[in-house]
């Protein structure tokens, strides 16, 4: 961050210029260390810098970050010049996206840039909280210990994003698996038995008509239907993609019984790990609460935080906005902050939070698909169960007449 300033030197003189500093407090430190009797002194706002978008919407994945700080940390653990480091991680990555963009920061350092300066220009790849412990590393000597701090809240991140995969994967296979085998019955199987049904004059039971009409129905409109569903999916994800209506959804998804208390528990395990890794860092609170709040992904999280910032500048504790509102911090989570500030363990009563919410994240997954798996049984054998009837009903009446006739 950088800060114009003017000052005057011990034999009079009067100096003005522009200096880079973390922060105000350190921006004074550094002018009081030159023997400088300051008279102002005041951050520059930068012009925000162009985003750098990438193809296929800037998208580089999760394991690519982690990989990269985990290199990143043990090659300059290992004594290996930053420029060097990520010239090397870049030509190994597997990823074309990243490698472009490593490219393009070992220029940005032969230019004179920093690091963290570098990786801002990519906020679709790298968020606030990556970019702002580089920038604590960079300026207080120690991105070795900073990147370890990453590399743990990437680890957990990642960590949490497989147990919910593996947890989907098992009931959306049965899924796709059962809509084929309905399918094959319905559009394969009946088709070659009505011919059967009505070569018999008889009357066909009301599950037989309906699935007829569905069938008959899907051949007229089908492709009309199929692109109707895809051009109102499109419509609903391009929607919800704006702030106002994603804020909504967000609200919807945290009141809803089981996948609610899972979302909230997924925001504050991840609230709790990355506040509690920024202030062990020795970022300033009330930076550390508006970076936290920029890494969230559930935008009722993020904007009560960034409302209750203006609290913590007014000389509050973290936990008097936690308290106010029980249905995003719940009890339990506002008693155990309350007592970290007390004692002056902020980072390890959020560590212990973090840990405690992981496990709740961890069993949720865990039992995740023994949830969905009765859930989907219903739907399924409903299914089934409707196909099976309108097929064997038409077949039994066919068989009632047949023995009627040999009497």
């Amino acid at each position: 961050m950088k800060f114009r300033y003017s000052a005057q030197t011990k034999e009079g003189e009067i100096k003005e210029g522009i200096i880079d500093a973390f922060d105000l407090k350190e921006a004074k430190k550094i002018l009081l260390e030159k023997d400088l009797i300051i008279f102002s002194l005041e951050p520059i706002k930068e012009k925000k810098k162009k985003k750098i978008r990438i193809p296929f919407f800037g998208k580089v994945s999760l394991f690519d970050k982690l990989l990269f700080a985990k290199h990143l940390r043990m090659m300059i653990k290992s004594g290996v010049p930053l420029r060097e480091a990520i010239l090397e991680i870049q030509k190994e990555s597997a990823s074309k996206k990243f490698r472009a963009i490593l490219k393009k920061v070992v220029e940005d350092l032969d230019n004179g840039e920093s690091l963290s300066r570098s990786l801002s220009r990519y906020p679709y790849v790298f968020d606030d909280l990556f970019v702002n412990l580089i920038k604590i590393g960079e300026s207080s000597g120690t991105l070795e210990k900073t990147l370890e701090y990453l590399v743990q809240q990437l680890e957990r991140s990642y960590d949490l994003r497989k147990k919910i995969t593996s947890a989907m994967l098992y009931p959306a296979l049965i899924l796709i698996a059962t809509f084929v085998l309905i399918g094959i019955l319905a559009f394969f199987v009946f088709p070659k038995l009505i011919p059967l049904f009505e070569g018999f004059n008889i009357e066909l039971p009301l599950p037989t008509r309906i699935l007829l009409w569905f069938i008959k129905t899907m051949k007229v409109y089908g492709f009309l239907l199929v692109g109707l569903i895809i051009f109102f999916v499109s419509l609903f994800f391009f929607l919800s993609r704006l702030r106002p209506i994603k804020l909504v959804n967000h609200r919807i998804v945290l009141g809803l019984p089981i996948i609610g208390r899972f979302s909230r528990n997924v925001n504050l395990a991840y609230f709790a790990r990355t506040l509690g890794t920024l202030v062990k860092s020795g970022v300033p609170i009330v930076e550390a609460l508006d970076i936290t709040a920029n890494t969230l992904n559930n935008l009722v999280y993020q904007r009560y935080l960034k409302k209750s910032i203006s609290r913590i500048q007014r000389g509050e504790e973290v936990v008097s906005f936690l308290r106010d509102n029980p249905k995003l911090f719940p009890p339990i989570f506002s008693r155990t902050v309350s007592a970290g500030e007390k004692t002056g363990r902020l980072e390890e009563s959020l560590f212990f939070l973090a840990e405690f919410y992981e496990k709740e994240i961890d069993n949720a997954a865990k039992n995740l698909s023994q949830i969905l798996e009765p859930i989907l049984l219903i739907i399924i054998g409903t299914i089934v169960g409707f196909i099976a009837v309108s097929i064997i009903m038409p077949i039994y009446k066919i068989a009632h007449t047949l023995s009627g006739l040999r009497r």
